[in-house]
């Protein structure tokens, strides 16, 4: 679906209810767990992880290879081969830079997680939220660059040292020292990274106000825009970040990518414009199936070709992570084209 398009009401309804507000409460429900999760086991604690194999996490870029057959009509062999072939170029690439320098890979993966997660948010709020106060590049670029920095930079500031073991686990998973990482866990720099990241998310916020007050835009979904983004500050501030990153994974970006996905299937706006939410979910589990097999099978090769894995809790959780990170990059590859196609920017 274009950004231009505008959704049925009824559509638009379905969607910012399972779509954007779920996630709300989802979170929300789930924060007291979040509080309580330092008293709590590992395997407790990396619960949410465990759910995002199959539980919107995993699956949710498992539908990559149908894109381009639905959004521009390619045929379906075409789509499926071309999608292959970036997942096989570019994570083949990536898994070899996290065996060769997992330190940079690690940094390299926090960027792109960055920019993926921030894109996702700026479609969900120019379709979803029917957000106009994101007119242009620059204001559109400025909203990623805050809402793909909030599950990145705020838990460094909060949670410097649950951070910093999980950067060592995955180094670690390569027989690598974290300690290059050490600067940026220094007092001063987080400090630097709390003034600087606050300023860029007060001036976001600013320049949507301020087409609000001029009455170029509507005040409803910047309100949505500005509501979300407090709120996911303090989110990340007060939530240790293996659970609120867990919990965001599968109930926020994951949702949201979904919600984008179905609207490119006719069928599942048909259920959903029907208001048959489980119809929809079912067909997309069932489209998704078999890239989310192959996805534990890139899991497997993480846990069989890396030097150091281990049994425990947080062993388990590094090798799934670094699995991810090596299918987040073709993803953001399709996701980035769809952009384009969809001009967003």
């Amino acid at each position: 679906m274009a950004v231009a398009e505008r959704l049925p009401a009824r559509l638009r309804t379905a969607l910012d209810r399972w779509g954007v507000r779920a996630s709300w409460v989802a979170l929300a429900v789930t924060l007291p767990f979040g509080l309580l999760a330092p008293t709590l086991p590992p395997a407790v604690r990396y619960a949410p992880f465990l759910a995002s194999v199959l539980l919107f996490g995993l699956p949710h870029g498992a539908v990559d290879h149908l894109v381009p057959a639905r959004l521009t009509g390619a045929g379906l062999g075409r789509s499926v081969g071309a999608v292959v072939a970036v997942y096989a170029v570019l994570g083949v690439a990536y898994g070899l830079w996290w065996g060769i320098a997992p330190v940079s890979a690690f940094v390299a993966f926090v960027g792109i997680t960055w920019a993926h997660w921030g894109q996702g948010d700026v479609y969900a709020l120019l379709v979803l939220a029917g957000a106009d106060h994101l007119p242009s590049r620059a204001e559109r670029a400025l909203a990623l660059l805050v809402r793909g920095g909030l599950p990145m930079l705020v838990p460094l500031v909060g949670h410097p040292a649950a951070y910093r073991r999980v950067a060592g686990a995955l180094v670690g998973l390569f027989a690598a020292d974290a300690t290059a990482l050490a600067p940026a866990f220094a007092p001063g720099v987080r400090a630097g990274v709390a003034v600087g990241f606050g300023a860029l998310t007060l001036l976001a916020l600013g320049a949507g106000a301020v087409r609000v007050r001029r009455g170029d835009a509507a005040r409803g979904p910047w309100l949505v825009d500005a509501g979300e983004t407090l709120g996911l500050w303090a989110y990340f501030l007060l939530v240790p970040p293996v659970v609120a990153i867990g919990l965001y994974f599968c109930f926020w970006h994951a949702t949201r990518h979904i919600a984008r996905l179905e609207l490119l299937d006719p069928g599942a706006r048909a259920t959903l414009g029907a208001g048959d939410l489980r119809g929809t979910l079912r067909r997309f589990a069932r489209d998704a199936a078999p890239a989310t097999a192959g996805g534990l099978l890139v899991v497997a090769a993480v846990w069989a070709f890396a030097p150091r894995p281990s049994a425990g809790p947080a062993g388990l959780l590094a090798v799934y992570l670094v699995a991810i990170a090596v299918m987040t990059l073709p993803h953001v590859a399709v996701v980035t084209w769809m952009d384009l196609r969809q001009g967003v920017w």
